[in-house]
């Protein structure tokens, strides 16, 4: 709340209103009928001053017990997904003393079987609300039609899935995450070098939601600027350097007009330490997310440039929307799109200090 309306009451916010005290409070506890006029005159006014119910009153009072469940992919110290992990367990710390407990299932990422296998069985416990991380569309969306016929609101990270009823998305616009980064490597190269395209390969259905619709964005650039390169492609393993050189060998030697390199998720640092390893400082490479084997490789000139998407943020708006509408029944913004960051290595310590 503002500090002009720090002690703001529902007697002033009724006076503001033009309306009665009794309008104002079930306008505020979505109860009792109230004509549109007024709820929109109370509506106003709760949104300029910033109102917030007193969460713990309210929890504490009605004694509810609220369980949250968080379906992310599982990772190691270091990965993308840790900072989503985290952002979670801060929200989870400050609604502790609310009586709300969360629990976080973890799937792998490279397959879309383990999501599949955790969310089987997920509502034979008690659930009130669900974090999803939507990397399998297929998947996410029969997890969400469960849902909606159980009346359970859910919300998504990472990357949207229009055409569900989840209660709000957070995370970025993938499509124009891939557009910005086919910018950013195109105006370092000529119009007519190659750029080589990796992909990830592991077990089960391997393209995430967000690196299809990245990828949809950076070719879809690059045929409106007319690049009359050529664009190669590679499939390369998670935890197999000794393949990835091999393959990268291969094909930086029958196509020598590369020049630039793209990989449309958090592992860049597996183009990043080739690069590196054969001094190849010609090639260009642009790539997602400020894990620290990205972050290490951009501050050495490796790496040109890195897009990053604040997933601390994601993790911990989610459940705290779920939070707001479970306790308070306030609805956030459907979309709320996280701000796309462009990180170069000179500006990477100063988002490093400021990053949330």
């Amino acid at each position: 709340m503002d500090k002009e309306f720090s002690n703001i009451r529902i007697v002033d916010i009724a006076k503001m209103a033009g309306v009665s005290v009794g309008t104002v409070d079930r306008v505020i506890h979505n109860r009792g009928r109230v004509s549109e006029e007024n709820r929109k005159k109370v509506q106003a006014i709760l949104e300029m001053v910033h109102y917030q119910p007193n969460l713990m009153a309210r929890s504490l009072a009605s004694k509810k017990q609220y369980h949250f469940v968080a379906i992310i992919p599982s990772f190691t110290q270091g990965e993308y997904w840790e900072a989503i992990s985290e952002g979670i367990d801060k929200v989870a710390a400050e609604m502790e003393t609310y009586n709300i407990t969360i629990t976080k299932l973890f799937f792998d990422q490279y397959n879309n079987k383990t999501f599949d296998d955790i969310t089987r069985n997920l509502l034979d416990e008690k659930v009130d609300g669900v974090l999803i991380a939507t990397l399998f569309t297929d998947s996410v969306i029969r997890l969400s039609q469960e849902l909606d016929r159980n009346e359970i609101p859910y919300v998504y990270v990472d990357s949207n899935i229009e055409g569900q009823h989840q209660l709000a998305y957070f995370g970025t616009e993938s499509y124009d995450a891939g557009v910005i980064a086919a910018r950013l490597l195109t105006d370092r190269l000529s119009p007519t070098s190659d750029i080589l395209m990796a992909r990830i390969v592991h077990s089960g259905k391997n393209d995430s939601n967000q690196g299809k619709n990245r990828r949809d964005g950076f070719c879809h650039y690059l045929k409106e600027v007319g690049f009359s390169g050529k664009l190669h492609e590679v499939e390369l393993k998670i935890s197999d350097s000794v393949y990835n050189f091999a393959k990268l060998n291969e094909i930086f030697e029958l196509n020598p007009g590369i020049k630039g390199a793209i990989i449309f998720n958090s592992t860049c640092y597996i183009l990043g330490n080739y690069l590196k390893a054969r001094e190849m400082q010609a090639v260009k490479l642009v790539g997602y997310d400020l894990i620290e084997r990205n972050t290490q490789l951009l501050s050495e000139g490796v790496i040109t440039a890195l897009i990053a998407q604040r997933p601390e943020r994601q993790g911990y708006e989610g459940i705290k929307s779920l939070c707001n509408y479970l306790l308070f029944k306030q609805k956030s913004e459907k979309v709320n799109l996280m701000p796309i960051d462009i990180l170069l290595r000179e500006n990477l310590k100063y988002y490093l200090n400021n990053k949330l």
